[in-house]
């Protein structure tokens, strides 16, 4: 059971609100996907990410593949059993993985020749395997086995790489053989304009279930990553969800919102809280940094998560400093209630048809905490793009 359905467009962007049926439930959108690429969001039960609101989750074919293999998993029943995660999953092909990690790659038409980075073993990964990996785990929804480039890269080769994703594209709605399973093909074209485009349009002549904006997130700066998006999206079909591969800033997710964006991953609000960085509605709290050793106050006085409801920064900043693991996992606990209640709002911000004034608030208490009269102690939420990485 797979289906998409837009219900209401903000007539100030292109934002929507919608709602993806799967056969572990529905899922709101537009809707951000935690990441445990390897069968786990790091330091969070399955549990707690129902409690927090999460109904979809992202799991990583290639990690998987390499460990335990996909065989494993769907010998003990597939990703929900062996997980213990009741909701639905989206597999990630690997495609991104295969190129960022694994070693000694050998590229052709047929597919991918590397060494495992976990073992040095050497494996070979075509459309069709991706297909039968993805399959054998479960997921709900799986992906497109794909060539992503690495950026910076001269036009011949986001070329030669757009052509071969399509091939591939191809090769995968051949392969795929499990109907109870929604794929989506993946846009590649680098920060080529006219490739973007042209990818789209060749996708969805194809007729997938939906469509990724791939090869974003891996370097380039924000008004590029924006800009790819605004002619990439009008080329993908209204009626299919659109989903942003990789990218989760806080800003990104609204910017790509009002660009038409359904669905988002990515490890920030879960790297970030084992690294100390804390989203707040009015940017980050840095809680390694000495100024929280004495704080009594809550991370953000306004969120109503549990960690804000009962601890201090000074117990946050002693649990980071003393490396305890309750710190990271409170830490990770705020950041996931964080980007949970984001989208909320902006999904009832679609529904009130307030989302422009959204937008604009979401910035401007951004702005008042960066003012030297603010004296939060703040720093904006402006960072870099943040690359997918090996995990969560």
């Amino acid at each position: 059971m797979f289906a998409f359905r837009v219900h209401q467009e903000d007539v100030s962007s292109k934002a929507r609100r919608g709602t993806l049926a799967t056969r572990h439930g529905a899922i709101e959108t537009p809707a951000f996907m935690p990441v445990g690429s390897l069968g786990a969001v790091k330091g969070i039960s399955p549990a707690e990410l129902e409690q927090l609101g999460y109904g979809l989750i992202l799991n990583n074919a290639y990690h998987l593949f390499l460990r335990p293999g996909h065989v494993v998993v769907q010998q003990l029943g597939g990703l929900h059993a062996f997980t213990g995660w009741q909701g639905a999953i989206l597999t990630d092909s690997g495609g991104f993985q295969v190129f960022s990690l694994a070693k000694l790659r050998r590229i052709s038409d047929e597919g991918v020749t590397f060494q495992s980075h976990l073992d040095g073993s050497l494996q070979h990964v075509t459309p069709e395997r991706a297909m039968e990996i993805q399959e054998a785990l479960g997921a709900d929804i799986i992906m497109a086995f794909d060539e992503c480039p690495a950026l910076p890269a001269d036009r011949r080769q986001i070329t030669g790489a757009v052509a071969r994703t399509a091939s591939w594209a191809r090769r995968c709605l051949a392969a795929k053989r499990r109907s109870d399973q929604a794929l989506f093909g993946i846009v590649q074209g680098g920060l080529e304009a006219d490739l973007r485009a042209q990818a789209a349009r060749d996708l969805v002549s194809l007729g997938f279930d939906g469509y990724a904006v791939g090869g974003l997130s891996v370097g380039e700066d924000k008004p590029s990553m924006y800009r790819m998006l605004d002619v990439t999206v009008p080329e993908l079909p209204a009626q299919k969800p659109r989903y942003l591969m990789g990218v989760g800033m806080p800003e990104d997710l609204v910017e790509g919102v009002a660009r038409g964006i359904d669905m988002f991953d990515c490890v920030v609000p879960t790297r970030h809280g084992r690294t100390g960085w804390l989203f707040t509605r009015t940017g980050r709290v840095l809680i390694k940094q000495a100024q929280y050793a004495r704080d009594a106050g809550a991370i953000d006085p306004e969120c109503g998560c549990p960690v804000c409801c009962r601890y201090s920064r000074a117990y946050l900043h002693h649990l980071y400093q003393a490396k305890e693991m309750l710190g990271l996992r409170l830490n990770t606990l705020h950041n996931l209630w964080y980007f949970a209640s984001l989208m909320r709002d902006i999904r009832s911000s679609i529904e009130q048809r307030t989302f422009a004034a959204f937008r604009q608030a979401f910035y401007r208490c951004r702005q008042e905490a960066e003012s030297p009269e603010s004296g939060t102690g703040r720093e904006a939420a402006t960072g870099s793009v943040i690359s997918r990485e090996e995990s969560s």
